[in-house]
Parts: structure tokens; sequence; C-alpha cells
């Protein structure tokens, strides 16, 4: 799909391509801003990422918006030389909506973290989900409140010591892709911020669907939270734990691949079993664009909060009406039947009288 399809203002002819003295680079998504960060963030692999990708899609950065809420990542707008809007605590995706609604010319973009999407913003950021609204979430995961300085937030694990939780957190921690899966999102990702190829993989595809794209990116706090994630990348326990989706194929996983995701019989879900006991046959094959999203949900549910196993890549990506686009036309359908005459409106015999 290219940004033709989506109906974007391009660089170039109408294919897209933009021409040689058009075209972009890293360095012109990049902003004046100082970026403030601390050292060792993984934020900073998420801007590098979506940076080197966004120029591929030959938008006009002038139709590109990133909009965030409150967090660390809710910076990201000041570090990229596109329009942006760093709004209120949760309520991202809500602004978003009325931009995306009225404004079908621009690719916006919602950058949040767990705490802000998940806590005050959870009921947003669910109905955006469901509604389908042509947006891209990038819901930064550290399993960890950073910018207001080390409190548990809706992610972490049970038993989480933190500065609000001294003993230990009560809470069972939401699992945002099983929860945008749940809302029967139409384009669903996991990703890590130190795995930059299957990161630019993933984001590219959620630029390029149409409909609301939510990738959550396992992100390190090295202040609050640091390590969250380093057994992921650890040689070894990283073959060993991490089960990559890819579309049409079937989910193997190991060294060798010696291990399979094959269907439970017992509990009507999904095992992790190898291949060798099991037979070939029997492991699931990925379909990404399956419309019932019961296999992709059962794929989410896999491992636990030791992170033994974790999926990544896109978990579901299929076509449906956005609500943006039904919007526009339910409007202009109404105006085809009748057009109004707002003088009228006003001056007409529809009043009320309130009793004082």
């Amino acid at each position: 799909m290219t940004a033709v399809d989506l109906g974007l203002p391009t660089l170039g002819g109408l294919d897209g391509v933009p021409t040689t003295e058009e075209r972009q680079t890293a360095k012109d998504y990049t902003s004046d801003q100082e970026v403030r960060w601390c050292p060792g963030c993984g934020d900073y692999a998420v801007l590098a990422a979506v940076r080197s990708f966004l120029p591929a899609l030959g938008l006009r950065r002038e139709n590109i918006v990133f909009i965030s809420g409150i967090g660390c990542s809710s910076r990201f707008p000041y570090y990229m030389n596109t329009y942006g809007m760093h709004s209120i605590h949760g309520r991202a995706p809500a602004i978003a909506t009325g931009l995306a609604t009225t404004r079908p010319d621009l690719s916006v973009w919602v950058v949040t973290g767990d705490g802000d999407a998940l806590s005050i913003g959870g009921n947003h950021l669910m109905h955006a989900l469901r509604r389908n609204v042509n947006l891209k979430i990038l819901l930064f995961n550290n399993r960890i409140y950073g910018l207001t300085k080390g409190q548990y937030s809706p992610t972490s694990e049970t038993g989480k010591i933190t500065k609000s939780t001294p003993m230990g957190s009560l809470d069972f921690p939401f699992n945002p892709v099983s929860l945008a899966l749940g809302a029967e999102a139409t384009f669903v990702a996991r990703a890590l911020d130190s795995d930059r190829k299957q990161l630019t993989e993933v984001l590219r595809a959620a630029a390029e669907h149409r409909g609301t794209a939510l990738v959550e990116i396992y992100q390190n706090c090295p202040i609050f939270n640091d390590g969250a994630f380093d057994v992921l990348k650890e040689p070894g326990e990283r073959e060993r734990r991490i089960i990559p989706l890819r579309h049409g194929e079937p989910v193997r996983f190991g060294p060798d691949g010696e291990y399979g995701v094959v269907r439970d019989g017992d509990t009507g879900g999904l095992r992790v079993a190898k291949v060798a006991e099991v037979g070939e046959d029997a492991v699931i094959v990925h379909d990404a664009n399956a419309e019932d999203p019961s296999l992709a949900f059962a794929l989410s549910r896999l491992g636990a909060q030791d992170l033994d196993p974790t999926v990544t890549g896109v978990f579901r990506s299929v076509s449906r009406p956005t609500y943006d686009d039904l919007a526009r036309a339910q409007v202009q359908q109404a105006v085809e039947a009748r057009p109004g005459d707002l003088q009228a409106l006003l001056r007409g015999s529809d009043t009320w009288t309130v009793a004082g």
C-alpha cells in the first residue's frame, strides 16, 4: 500500500515516489530540539527507527502528526520535524480521533506509555481500537512509571517492589496485545526496542495499515526498571524465549527451530512443544489476516510475566471500514439529503423555555 492508496499527499508524481531532489532522509525528520531522555533509555532506539522508515513512505512532513499524552515517551513530538501536539494525560487517542476524522489528508500517530495509555487513558484507548479510527498507536511499555519517578504501572508484574508498592504490587498486569485483540483492533503487533530490524518492519506495516494500528514496544527504563527485558536480549535465552510471528509460516522458534506452537487439546488454547515429538504438521501456521481474532488472542496468551516465552511480530492485520471514513460519509449523505441552513436553524421555532 502506498501513500496514494491512503489518499495522502505525497512527494513526486502520482506513484508516490519522491524525485531525487525531494527524497527525504532521517535528518529531515529530526527537529532542532535537544533530546532529553536518560542515557540508555529505549526511547532513543524507537525514535531512530521511526525517523529511518518515515522517509520511505513518501509522505510530506507537513501531512504527518504525532500526538502524545503525558510521560517520558510523550516528549516524542518535540523530537520529530513534523506537526505534533503534547496533549493531556491519557487523552491522546481522543484528540487524535478528532483530528483524524476532520483531516483525512493527515497521517496521525499517537505516542503513549503503559501508564498513560492503560491507566487514566484506558477507556480512550479501548474505544479508539474498537472504532477502528485511522490512527497509528505506539505504546511504549517499560513496566513502570518513569516520569513520576518509579511507581508501579498497569503492566508491572505482580510482586513488583516500587516506591508505591514497598511490599510488592498486588495487581495482575494488563497484557496490552490481549487487550487490543479483545477490543477487535484491526492491527496489533509487538516488538522490542533493541531489535531494530523487526521494529522497523512492524512500524512500516502499521503505517501502511488503514485503520487503528497498535504496536506495543518493550522499552527499557534504565533508571527505574533497568534490565526489565534483558532476558530477551541475551544470546541463547533470546532464541529460546522469543517466538517471532511471520504471516503464512509455521510458528517455530529456538536456535534450530526445534520448538513449535501447537493446539492444546486440554485447554482449547495453544502450547509450546518440541517439533520432533509432535510432528511438523501439528505446528500452527500463522494467519495475521484471519477475520476471527481467536487464534491471535491465543498467541498473545502464550508466556507469562517472566517473559517465557514472548511472542513478537504482527498478531493481526485485517481490513475493516474505519470510523473516520464512515463518519465523513455519513455527514456527506446528510448534507446531500437535506442541505442545511444555519440561520434558519438559529431563528427557527424549535426553542425551549427553562423555568427559573
